[in-house]
């Protein structure tokens, strides 16, 4: 066992009681979740910043020993990369994101350079058993699923943000949501259902007046997929619900079309018969086109409005009311707007 000291620990471990000072193991589960440490060997003038689990983004440089866990990453707009099949120390890999997802990366953005080397020291160990000095590998999540749990939503209204990739404005319009239901005094609570570990989504949406929120990284999971996606979805549904808020509002991570588990729980037929509201978060009036129909057709679900960059002004929004016959309201610019359809959609009453 060895020991060194962290310079900053990634969100993705939140949950593990590890300190900065780090056991760690040369013997190294080459497994998701898994929290490795390793030290950063290069230095970046973009996408250069870690969040730590007290939600901050701390700027990396060269030398700085950080955690994070092993993963993948599939993302249209970023770093993408594949769990290797073997992690030893010394072994080099790449932070694939901003919450510390560390893996192979096989494809770069050109707008962020290469992404940060990290050479590997070991598996961080932590120590659950009081008393006793037996390490173990330590692992993303404060709680594990357990298969696919009935969902009991407990008649509470459940709101959907699926967006038509990444970037699409899906986490503005949560919270644009979000605010404008605390500001009429209902209580909401919210979560993410798919995408790579990164708390910034849900922090957002506290900030919006959320009560409570989750993620699926809470339970252990590193990247969503269509495995995941259903389970952690319902498990997230019913500890929600059984808080009894006013309104459910959650986040569908990455695409439609995307490899994160979104097709899987928009096909879940029991979260389906769960959704109240969907709004579609679109890049332009063509993706917002694409959108509406591709889930009509494929999941047989009505699109309740369209956000988005598509509604950046009047004329994707008149694009959108007369082409889809579906309201267009900007989550910046018409966010009480917005909010107050969703209210109304959901025939909420104070």
């Amino acid at each position: 066992m060895k020991t060194v000291l962290a310079d900053k620990i990634g969100s993705v471990a939140l949950h593990k009681s590890i300190s900065q000072e780090l056991h760690l193991s040369p013997e190294i589960p080459c497994e998701e979740g898994v929290l490795i440490a390793v030290e950063v060997l290069n230095n970046k003038a973009t996408y250069n910043k870690l969040e730590l689990v007290s939600g901050r983004m701390a700027q990396l440089k060269r030398g700085d020993i950080i955690v994070g866990a092993l993963g993948h990453r599939n993302a249209l707009f970023g770093y993408s990369g594949h769990l290797p099949e073997t992690v030893k120390p010394g072994d080099i890999l790449q932070l694939l994101n901003i919450g510390g997802v560390i893996g192979v990366c096989d494809s770069v953005n050109a707008n962020f350079g290469q992404p940060f080397e990290g050479k590997v020291l070991g598996a961080v160990l932590e120590f659950p058993h009081l008393g006793e000095r037996i390490g173990v590998p330590a692992r993303v999540g404060g709680e594990t699923l357990d298969g696919l749990p009935p969902l009991d939503t407990q008649g509470i209204p459940i709101v959907a943000l699926a967006g038509t990739c990444m970037d699409s404005g899906k986490t503005a319009a949560a919270c644009a949501i979000v605010s404008r239901l605390r500001h009429q005094g209902f209580t909401v609570d919210a979560f993410k259902a798919t995408g790579v570990a990164l708390r910034r989504d849900i922090l957002a949406m506290e900030d919006a007046g959320a009560r409570n929120t989750v993620i699926f990284s809470d339970f252990g999971v590193v990247a969503s997929s269509d495995e995941t996606g259903p389970a952690v979805t319902r498990t997230m549904l019913n500890k929600l619900c059984a808080k009894k808020p006013d309104v459910v509002v959650f986040e569908l991570g990455d695409g439609l079309l995307g490899t994160y588990g979104v097709q899987a729980i928009l096909a879940d037929e029991d979260i389906k018969k769960a959704l109240s509201c969907i709004i579609l978060c679109a890049n332009d009036p063509v993706a917002a086109w694409g959108g509406v129909k591709l889930m009509q057709q494929d999941y047989n679900l009505d699109t309740s409005a369209v956000t988005g960059p598509a509604t950046d002004n009047q004329v994707g929004k008149k694009l959108i009311n007369t082409r889809l016959n579906v309201p267009a309201w900007n989550a910046l610019t018409d966010s009480t707007e917005l909010g107050d359809e969703v209210i109304n959609i959901l025939k909420l009453k104070k």
